[in-house]
């Protein structure tokens, strides 16, 4: 039977825009797991920066709770998904202060009935990954592997807005597994004990503080290659961007010779299900995931 959620894509998640590749890779799996994500129609930004950078409380809770209200009155019954981790933390974050907090609710209420709309609060709001490990299962998602992933040792770096506040019901906030277990599942390695899975990458500090960020990204990406890894593993779009994107620029500063691949746990799923390069967006890769594409291509 097919599960169907509520789906919010995000900005980033947009034809060009920088995890265009994660949003086709999980298109790509939820075929194969029987998911149907029925996108929420006119949704707007989650607001989570704008908020944090002086916009205030109330117009960015009010933001994502346009978002929600749109999604109970589209798609009542069905579970609110968010594939992006920012997304997801302000998502989950609206909904769960404006359902403590009465008076807030009330404010945000008269802001969205200019666009005749009311947060009722009745949305649970998950990470795709909470929907693929409580309601598909490890078990399952192995099921479907056609080429397994041997051969390849994989970092699980978990990033921390998957794992604080809110975090993946049952996980430790200080060693999460459930990326190396999806690792293992497909049949690649998890690298074992990598001390920077759930370091910070330093998020869109990336545009204003670039040296302090690049700082932080280097040592999560050396500790991959002490580790023996082959790839690093991520479902955070910004982790994701971060710890691809700006490799040469911290080969120049430091002196290194980084040329390691990043993807989304949706890319390596997607290839160990047997979609081709493309299906499982390989072709968005800035440092291409030779070993994956290799796999893809048998």
């Amino acid at each position: 039977m097919t599960k169907q959620y509520s789906f919010y894509p995000g900005c980033s998640s947009q034809k060009l825009a920088s995890s265009y590749n994660q949003l086709r890779s999980t298109q790509s799996i939820c075929e194969v797991l029987g998911i149907q994500l029925n996108e929420i129609p006119d949704w707007n930004c989650c607001s989570a920066s704008i908020g944090y950078a002086g916009g205030g409380e109330l117009p960015r809770l009010t933001l994502s709770a346009r978002n929600l209200a749109l999604s109970e009155q589209k798609h009542p019954g069905q579970d609110f998904v968010a594939t992006c981790a920012a997304c997801w933390l302000s998502s989950r974050e609206a909904n769960d202060r404006l359902n403590e907090d009465k008076q807030l609710k009330t404010e945000a209420n008269e802001a969205l009935k200019e666009a005749n709309l009311t947060f009722k609060g009745e949305k649970k709001v998950r990470h795709m990954v909470e929907v693929l490990i409580e309601d598909i299962g490890y078990e399952e998602m192995a099921k479907h592997v056609k080429k397994p992933l041997k051969g390849l040792k994989i970092a699980g770096y978990v990033g921390c807005q998957t794992n604080r506040p809110f975090g993946i019901a049952g996980e430790s906030l200080e060693n999460p597994v459930y990326l190396d277990k999806m690792i293992a599942a497909l049949g690649a390695e998890p690298v074992e004990n990598y001390d920077k899975k759930v370091s910070c990458c330093g998020g869109a500090l990336m545009f204003s503080e670039p040296e302090k960020s690049q700082a932080l990204v280097k040592d999560i990406i050396q500790a991959a290659y002490d580790g023996g890894a082959d790839m690093i593993v991520t479902p955070c779009p910004v982790c994701q961007m971060n710890t691809e994107v700006y490799q040469e620029h911290i080969n120049q500063k430091y002196g290194t010779k980084f040329n390691l691949p990043s993807v989304y746990y949706s890319t390596l799923m997607s290839v160990a299900y047997g979609k081709s390069a493309k299906e499982a967006a390989l072709d968005g890769q800035i440092i291409k995931a030779k070993k994956l594409a290799e796999i893809a291509a048998k």
